[in-house]
């Protein structure tokens, strides 16, 4: 005689159209009071029967449900639209251009629950072979973001991306640095400019301060008469006003060509 299964110990069934056997189990209820379903497939009776009986044992010990629907391409659109908050605006389009040109068409289709390291090791080799070492590691960046996201979210258990390293890519694009005869020349050319590019082009090309730091610089930053002159390199003009990492805030020496031209830019604004 058949005995009837314990409650909480869920159901199995055949699904013809599916060609697979369906685990489900009641895992409580959602806030608004409807039922929370947990399902499971396999290609075996037996495989099922695991599945559902590793999703019981997760929810006795408290572990998330994780959504087996949630695809990586879902993920990544959240993260898109609600992880990017406040960064600069030139950083959200790089980022989504990336995740849309590269992320979501190569692995956008893998459920999330079911993505793994190697899988990601692969797409990245694969990556490494066209796009530059600059490059890879931002793509990776992107995955490992939004499946923390998508964890924080308990849509899935694990951040599978963290276990994989960015391969070395191709050799990014050839420097653009000027040459010692380019610089003097530049140089020359700007002690004969009016302007403030009289003032800019030295104190940028000898301090190799940046042009977003150097845009948001203020008198009140700059000491002419301290021993030696110095430069306090602490804002710029990103999003918020902070350099671009904590250790780009930086006090520079001024050479003496820096405190000349700065001493008549600042007579020419008096």
């Amino acid at each position: 005689m058949a005995t009837r299964r314990n409650r909480g110990d869920g159901g199995l069934s055949w699904n013809e159209a599916r060609q697979r056997w369906i685990g489900r189990v009641s895992l409580g209820y959602f806030p608004n009071g409807k039922r929370r379903i947990g399902t499971v497939s396999g290609r075996t009776k037996t495989e099922a029967q695991r599945k559902l009986r590793q999703l019981i044992r997760d929810q006795e010990d408290g572990l998330p449900y994780t959504r087996r629907d949630y695809l990586l391409a879902d993920a990544v659109s959240d993260w898109l639209a609600h992880g990017l908050t406040g960064r600069d605006p030139n950083t959200i389009a790089n980022r989504t251009s990336l995740a849309r040109t590269h992320v979501i068409p190569d692995l956008g289709r893998r459920r999330l629950v079911e993505l793994t390291a190697e899988e990601i090791d692969h797409w990245l080799a694969a990556k490494a072979r066209m796009l530059s070492s600059d490059t890879v590691p931002r793509l990776l960046g992107i995955v490992r973001a939004a499946i923390r996201r998508a964890q924080a979210r308990e849509y899935v258990r694990r951040n599978v991306a963290l276990l994989c390293d960015p391969p070395k890519g191709q050799v990014g694009r050839p420097s653009k640095s000027l040459s010692l005869d380019q610089a003097t020349r530049l140089l020359a050319a700007a002690d004969f400019d009016a302007g403030p590019m009289h003032a800019y082009v030295p104190v940028s090309l000898l301090t190799g301060a940046r042009t977003e730091e150097l845009r948001a610089l203020e008198w009140d930053r700059v000491d002419l008469d301290g021993d030696p002159p110095t430069l306090n390199l602490w804002r710029s003009v990103r999003a918020g006003g902070d350099t671009k990492t904590r250790r780009s805030r930086r006090t520079l020496e001024l050479p003496t060509r820096c405190v000349d031209v700065l001493r008549d830019h600042r007579l020419a604004q008096l």
